[in-house]
């Protein structure tokens, strides 16, 4: 018994199983293709200061073979110009190959002459002047509030919690904890003895500081605070505060009857009273030009322009410099490979790796452009109407698998093209998951864009009367007639990622 047991034990058996592995050239090109352009030019930047054997092209590209013009597996890629431009009308979507060849250098070592476009990308072009990315330079909140501080007669236990209080105010301008707890903090990490009337003092100054409203604990506060600093004390003014300290709860829910009641006006007055208070600024951190954050500009990764009702299609590569592998790691390859000794072969093998790492981040490079142009490609001439238009209803209902099947990519592979990239149009700039969506089926059988549906419903609520806004049933019920089959929790999922809140919140007097 014991013996057909272990006999049962050690039996072995055979399983299919079917696995993809993706090599390391290829794990590189999925990791470059996901990045921005901005974030490709960080990449590439640090790909050179890690790799000696991968260097700059220096001389003048316009004397060279341009390596974008060399025939690639993307037959329909033009790159003539810095920009490889793409016809919508007449170009072919073409499947990508990632290629996994083994590199080897036992041949090249031994020619005089190598294939250069094998060793070196040109991303140059008449239009890629270097150009630094904007960054407006901002001077936080923060500092101002320290400035203000330092200004005034405050002696120097005071001022130290004054300093401390002013890390508590977070980017909105708040003051979001209880003041027992910031004694408390005070005494562990300061190794200030205080109690909560001094920092309720020290708060209380805070509030005196520009901008108005700051360090306030609560929304109500921050109103408030702004109310009681507004030079002109009119009629309206005063009312305001009222609302504001009394009324707050009606105010949030725009109850404007049971206001009007509650502090005795008429709804003509309310609406001035309303108007004062819409005018405050409920996020005094984040006052322009006052932001702890710095500002960047969007650089696309893309650009579609129409010449003559023709789409053309560019994908953008500014700041981005020529590489090739490098000539001296080249020569001292061939060298030590002609060598007999053993630290000469140690030293070719070394070489060897940075140059074939050097080679495989071109090819990735220039894969990564392949990738992208085609993927776009597919993607404009998918939503052409859109692109000569401009018309939001004219985008068609398009999902990450409808490009992968046009181009032959994987699933995958066009989701990282469409992840964090940005496209300029005649229209605009956008993400390019803007023109993703999904489909809805029309009374008459007909395909369209949720996207479409959405463009309805924001044209009704914005034309809608203020004072009897339109709910999710009444929305509902004017597409159902236009001969949209929706449901009511589907308007009402539309419009919450339209970032248009409920009717009752948009009631206006």
């Amino acid at each position: 018994m014991y013996f057909s047991a272990v006999i049962m034990a050690l039996r072995q058996s055979q399983h299919l199983r079917l696995q993809q592995k993706l090599s390391p050239q290829q794990i590189q090109l999925m990791k470059l293709i996901q990045l921005p352009i901005m974030a490709l030019e960080q990449r590439i930047k640090e790909e050179l200061e890690i790799n000696p054997a991968l260097e700059e092209e220096n001389e003048n590209p316009d004397t060279e073979e341009d390596f974008m013009n060399e025939e690639s597996s993307v037959d329909d890629v033009d790159t003539e110009t810095d920009k490889d431009t793409i016809d919508v009308d007449e170009r072919d979507n073409e499947e990508i190959t990632l290629q996994n060849d083994d590199i080897s250098y036992e041949d090249f070592v031994d020619e005089d002459e190598f294939a250069d476009y094998k060793y070196q990308i040109n991303n140059n072009g008449k239009d890629n002047d270097l150009k630094e990315t904007p960054v407006r330079e901002l001077t936080d909140f923060h500092d101002l509030m320290e400035e203000q501080l330092g200004m005034l007669d405050v002696h120097d236990g005071k001022y130290t919690i004054g300093l401390y209080l002013i890390g508590c105010v977070d980017d909105d301008g708040y003051i979001r904890r209880d003041t027992h707890s910031l004694v408390d903090d005070l005494a562990f990490t300061q190794n200030i003895i205080t109690n909560d009337a001094e920092v309720e003092e020290m708060i209380k100054i805070l509030q005196s500081l520009d901008p108005p409203g700051i360090a306030a604990r609560s929304l109500q506060e921050c109103l408030l605070l702004q109310l009681e600093r507004n030079p002109h004390k009119t009629k309206e003014i005063h009312y305001a505060m009222d609302v504001v300290r009394d009324c707050m709860e009606e105010f949030s829910k725009k109850h404007y009857d049971k206001i009007a009641k509650k502090i005795d006006v008429s709804e003509e007055d309310l609406k001035d009273i309303l108007h004062e208070i819409t005018k405050l600024n409920p996020k005094p951190g984040s006052t322009s030009g006052q932001s702890s954050q710095n500002i960047q500009e969007v650089i696309p990764d893309f650009v579609i322009t129409s010449n003559d009702g023709e789409l053309e299609l560019s994908l953008t590569s500014r700041n981005m410099p020529d590489l090739k592998v490098s000539a001296d790691y080249l020569e001292m390859l061939t060298r030590y490979n002609k060598a007999k000794d053993k630290s000469s072969k140690e030293a070719a093998g070394f070489i060897r790796n940075k140059v074939e790492n050097a080679q495989w981040f071109i090819e990735a490079l220039f894969q990564r452009r392949q990738t992208m142009l085609i993927a776009m490609n597919a993607i404009m001439k998918q939503q052409s109407e859109y692109f000569l238009t401009g018309d939001e209803t004219k985008l068609k209902p398009m999902i990450l698998k409808d490009i992968a099947e046009k181009v032959g990519l994987d699933i995958s592979t066009v989701s990282r093209v469409a992840n964090s990239k940005y496209v300029t149009t005649p229209f605009g700039t956008f993400p390019l998951k803007f023109f993703f969506s999904e489909s809805l089926s029309t009374d008459s059988g007909e395909e369209v864009s949720s996207r479409e549906v959405k463009k309805i419903l924001s044209d009704f609520i914005g034309a809608e009367d203020k004072r009897k806004p339109l709910t999710d049933d009444a929305l509902c019920t004017i597409l159902k007639e236009k001969g949209y089959n929706i449901a009511r929790r589907t308007i009402a999922k539309y419009r919450e990622q339209l970032d248009i809140p409920v009717a009752r919140m948009r009631k206006e007097i």
